[in-house]
């Protein structure tokens, strides 16, 4: 069976919602099953509904998913870190057609990843590990690109506005009933917040192509490559005090995945992923006689293969078992030049993790379904690790559905964390950082359907957190497993049918954190302090978000996000110090207006338009980072067939 085809046949009868839960999910159980048996919190967003708000990135699509934190330093390109459920920014694994985005150690910058060419973004929240190994301690997100059907359309787009932002892309997407194809091309550039050295560049380009040749195999093969480059003006406590600051990344994913359906009940998958990137940073002196520059060229790649059989039996129970093998590298080399010498430095390391996993699910077309789950993951570096997950999901009507789910999850250390020398002095022993998690909820359609209602409590503990101390013991590394820490909280969405073509939709978020070890830097500017929150998780969040379809044409998307008080560091003359940052909103307002008759398959023109920040709220999400104004983008699309 044809993954991509059956969900993408499905999705498309969907009404015009900007974020829904879809018949058919893949990603919380690595196969394609019907999402009322699915016991973890899944949303998914759509790809056109996307384009139509003039959303460009991830990042910014994920501030509204419940249970979500998104803080970025500001201006386009600037650092931005996605925080789940009270976890690190680092504990959510990231895919884009089965490929691990994330670096080694499950760092991730979503400043460049963008919504070009997106069929659906699927976004499962709580441990994951035991399907997808490292990183997935909190949550998965997977992107899905474009599978083209039907004659070929080709379209350009152009867009302007604020910041100087100019953005531009041409795509192509078609098929047959046996291969389609989708390819597109973009670039954003902007002159920045800042007066000076603050543009950024972004490139893409994405391509599928999937192929069923009989009814029982299908392969397809994802191409995207980026290239980005990003002036840094501001220094770590966010004052622009650089003129020569710049970092740039550019390289490939690619991904190829083949199936094949073999008897009457047993499918075979088989996927390889790689993700390669080079990473510079350069920093010369601002003026003739300044002392010090830096610079430093790495070389990351992360490659990874599995194999899986699932074994269904008359849409009842299904069960698949599967192994991976995942082989990291990173090499590159940096220096430090000053009036008082020069401090070369370079690093070339190598980790290797094989894991093997099993899931069952039982009662796929019963009132009562269980998914249980375990995995067994083998690594060159901290040894064995085992992880789990349960789940149980209750849905006596098509109106009401209970579910609990529990598991665990757990995250490598990075590679600077293990094997940085020079100034600072990694931790070969470090052990993984480890998640335990469960979660309960209930979904309620009422209203003839008009009115959904969806509540879940969750309840987390990480234990293992690396923390970096200045000032280790003589002899000792910078790095150490010390902290350990709680999160629990409620995640609440409302959606409603308010009128003919208004979709109106509330999500709540109330979180609460709280160091219950200690970390090795108890001052008051530690990152672990006992008793005290984790640092840049608010406690609530409201985004409510309307959406009027006007006729066959127009639509209309106001939608507002609402993000209370928070813990930070800020780094004023001094050294560092907590504080508390203030509640913020942002109000965005998006249109779109299709010129084209409906159903015609003729040159179409659509206008778009959007605002971010429309009240021009200027408070911090990052303590010491302005953030962007109001910014305005306006352009259109032209789409014609071949």
């Amino acid at each position: 069976m044809n993954v991509a085809l059956v969900v993408l046949a499905l999705t498309t009868q969907q009404p015009q919602d900007t974020i829904v839960l879809k018949p058919v999910v893949v990603t919380a159980t690595r196969i394609p099953v019907p999402a009322v048996v699915v016991a973890s919190a899944v949303t998914m967003i759509r790809g056109s509904d996307l384009q139509a708000r003039g959303i460009r990135t991830v990042a910014e699509a994920l501030r509204g998913v419940p249970g979500t934190t998104v803080v970025e330093t500001g201006s386009f390109g600037g650092q931005t870190s996605l925080f789940m459920r009270g976890g690190e920014s680092d504990y959510v694994k990231v895919l884009l057609d089965g490929v691990p985005l994330n670096r080694a150690g499950g760092g991730m910058d979503l400043a460049h990843l963008t919504t070009d060419n997106v069929d659906r973004i699927e976004i499962v929240r709580g441990p994951a590990s035991v399907l997808y190994g490292s990183d997935a301690t909190t949550g998965v997100i997977q992107i899905f690109t474009r599978t083209g059907q039907g004659a070929t359309r080709v379209g350009t787009e152009l867009r302007a506005g604020t910041y100087g932002s100019i953005q531009g892309a041409a795509d192509m997407a078609g098929g047959t009933s046996r291969v389609g194809y989708s390819v597109r091309a973009s670039r954003f550039a902007s002159d920045g917040l800042y007066p000076y050295n603050n543009q950024y560049r972004n490139t893409v380009v994405s391509a599928r192509i999937s192929v069923t040749p009989d009814d029982r195999s299908d392969a397809s093969l994802t191409y995207r490559y980026g290239d980005d480059i990003y002036h840094i003006p501001t220094n770590p406590a966010g004052e622009p005090a650089d003129s020569n600051q710049r970092s740039a990344e550019r390289g490939p994913v690619i991904s190829l995945a083949l199936g094949r359906v073999i008897g009457s009940h047993v499918e075979a998958r088989v996927v390889a992923a790689l993700n390669e990137a080079r990473v510079y940073f350069n920093n010369e002196p601002d003026s003739p006689g300044e002392d010090g520059t830096f610079w430093s060229r790495d070389y990351l790649r992360r490659a990874t293969a599995n194999a899986m059989l699932t074994w269904r039996a008359r849409e009842t129970f299904t069960v698949t078992s599967g192994v991976e093998f995942e082989d990291e590298r990173q090499r590159g080399r940096s220096e430090f030049s000053a009036s008082f010498g020069t401090f070369p430095d370079s690093i070339a390391v190598q980790r290797w993790n094989a894991g093997y996993f099993m899931q069952a699910v039982l009662g796929v077309a019963q009132p009562v379904a269980i998914t249980v789950g375990g995995r067994l993951d083998d690594n060159s570096q901290f040894g064995t690790h085992g992880t789990y997950r349960v789940g149980l999901v209750f849905h006596p009507r098509d109106q009401t559905r209970l579910r609990f789910s529990a598991g665990t999850g757990f995250k490598e250390p990075t590679f600077f964390e293990n094997f940085a020398r020079g100034f600072v002095q990694g931790n070969p022993d470090l052990d993984p950082e480890r998640s335990r998690s469960w979660e309960a909820g209930l979904e309620r359609t009422l209203a003839a359907g008009r009115l959904s209602v969806a509540v879940t409590y969750f309840n987390q503990r990480f234990r293992d957190l690396i923390e970096f101390t200045f000032t280790p013991p003589p002899g000792d590394p910078n790095y150490f497993n010390v902290a350990g820490a709680v999160a629990n909280g409620v995640e609440a969405e409302i959606t409603g049918t308010v009128a003919t073509g208004v979709v109106a939709v509330v999500r709540y978020t109330y979180l609460h954190t709280r160091v219950v070890e200690q970390g090795l830097d108890g001052g008051p500017s530690g990152q672990f302090l006992a008793g005290q929150p984790l640092l840049r998780r608010p406690a609530h969040t409201l985004v409510p978000e309307i959406t009027a379809t006007l006729g066959d044409r127009a639509r209309l998307t106001l939608g507002g996000r609402w993000v209370g008080e928070r813990a930070d560091l800020a780094f004023p003359p001094g050294g560092a110090q907590r504080v508390t940052l203030r509640a913020y909103t942002r109000v965005n307002l998006s249109a779109e207006y299709d010129f084209r008759r409906p159903g015609s398959r003729g040159p179409g023109l659509v206008l778009t338009g959007s605002v971010q920040n429309a009240l021009d709220d200027r408070s911090e999400e990052i303590a010491g980072f302005r953030p962007r104004g109001r910014t305005v983008l306006i352009g259109g699309r032209v789409t014609f067939g071949l």
